[in-house]
């Protein structure tokens, strides 16, 4: 193959990088923008959502499709269960307390992912997709569940986008993330909000683990390099923004992608993480991240 195909063929598997990363990151981003909360266990929602995939598509017979469908619906239910348990059991308790929730969600790390490696073993177990069609491009064929995998993100992130901007939850909660205080003065009831954000954000995570698990394999510890990745598109976008958290997993997910293809994976992190550190030092508060007062 020539340069031109080489490129493209990166290029898409950087998009599905990036299709599946923006999902993760932007659930990452809620729970900080809304909670002020470091959320260091979400990389296991991810994986327990990739888990739950497995499972019930093994148990549900006949059509590869029905099972990855039931696995759509029924995982980020699940998990978004498994994050309100732990909201009200475990953050309430804490009174939302920045520097005691990263402990706190550091123990529930552990915690989910020894569950898994328990109940689920640690073996790496494939997910059968949907469908196997290939759309064929002008120099090769290509996984149409892939090109599937980008447009529900963008399905996804355009359904979020208009909840936040567009409808009464979505002012409900960026009145709470502008000011708690206020919103609960006004009779918005804040703890509520929170539990339904934890939700949330756990639940985007588990949606991205069910689409990207039939591409790659459940595994009790697939939840670590999402969860890094996360927390540098968080970073390099802006926490809380929409528009920035989009913008940086394509960069992410392209240039890892391509740089990948062309040179070696352990190099797309150190860019990537030289990137964080040019953000941080230039520009704190992100690409599109608001400048706290």
């Amino acid at each position: 193959m020539h340069f031109g195909p080489h490129l493209l063929l990166a290029a898409l598997e950087g998009l599905v990088t990036s299709a599946v990363l923006a999902l993760m990151a932007l659930g990452l981003s809620l729970v900080f923008g809304v909670m002020r909360v470091v959320n260091v266990a979400h990389g296991e929602f991810f994986m327990l959502g990739a888990v739950l995939a497995w499972a019930i598509s093994t148990a549900i017979s006949g059509h590869p499709a029905l099972g990855f469908l039931a696995a759509l619906v029924l995982a980020p239910l699940i998990v978004g269960a498994v994050a309100l348990f732990a909201e009200r059991l475990v953050l309430r308790r804490l009174n939302y307390n920045p520097e005691a929730t990263i402990v706190a969600t550091i123990g529930m790390l552990y915690i989910i992912q020894q569950l898994a490696l328990t109940f689920y073993g640690p073996e790496a177990r494939p997910v059968e997709p949907p469908f196997s069609y290939r759309i064929l491009l002008p120099w090769f064929g290509y996984s149409g569940y892939k090109l599937s995998v980008i447009a529900a993100s963008a399905l996804l992130l355009a359904a979020t986008w208009f909840v936040l901007t567009r409808t009464k939850i979505g002012l409900i909660m960026r009145a709470t993330q502008y000011d708690s205080e206020t919103a609960q003065a006004f009779g918005i009831p804040v703890d509520r909000v929170y539990a339904g954000v934890f939700a949330l954000g756990a639940m985007l995570a588990a949606v991205a683990a069910v689409l990207i698990v039939p591409i790659s394999q459940a595994h009790y510890l697939m939840g670590q390099d999402p969860l890094l990745l996360s927390f540098i598109v968080v970073i390099i976008g802006g926490l809380g923004s929409l528009r920035g958290t989009l913008v940086a997993a394509v960069l992410i997910g392209l240039s890892d992608g391509i740089i990948s293809v062309f040179f070696s994976p352990t190099l797309a992190k150190i860019i990537a993480t030289l990137l964080v550190a040019m953000v941080l030092v230039f520009r704190p508060q992100g690409l599109f991240g608001t400048a706290s007062r």
